[in-house]
């Protein structure tokens, strides 16, 4: 399966073959995933926070788990401080897959308990960040995302 060329800087993700089936290494998880285009966006993403962005690898979560009311979700990327709070959710979608409200309602349902300072969602093409402001109630979309 040839993976598109992303709007992100490109990685030498490690990857192997295992019955026919390509699979990526997750620097993360520390073990490998079928690569599938979601999977290609978001390992790159996650290079992308490390190298671009300066958010060490120790404070990243891959696929976390998120309760909402009865149920469980799981969000693609968290990246947390030193203090181990959540700052940042990041959801990845496939290059193909169009960024619309309903990613943007996906990740605010994630963020309904955790209330992080930054949401980021991505297709690999496009990213959106926005900074939630609920002293104010409001967001507002930045044109990068934050240095850590």
């Amino acid at each position: 399966m040839k993976m598109p060329q992303l709007n992100l800087p490109k990685v030498a993700l490690k990857t192997k073959s295992v019955k026919g089936t390509i699979q990526v290494f997750d620097v993360i998880r520390k073990k490998y995933f079928v690569l599938t285009p979601e999977e290609w966006v978001r390992q790159h993403f996650i290079h992308y926070l490390n190298t671009e962005k300066n958010y060490p690898m120790g404070l990243m979560g891959v696929e976390k788990m998120v309760k909402y009311n009865a149920l469980k979700t799981r969000a693609d990327i968290m990246l947390y401080t030193t203090e181990g709070k959540a700052k940042m959710i990041v959801e990845c979608k496939a290059p193909n897959v169009k960024i619309t409200q309903d990613t943007f309602n996906q990740i605010a349902k994630y963020n309904f308990k955790l209330k992080v300072p930054f949401l980021v969602v991505t297709n690999g093409m496009q990213h959106f960040c926005c900074r939630m402001d609920y002293k104010n109630n409001s967001i507002s979309f930045l044109d990068d995302i934050p240095i850590f």
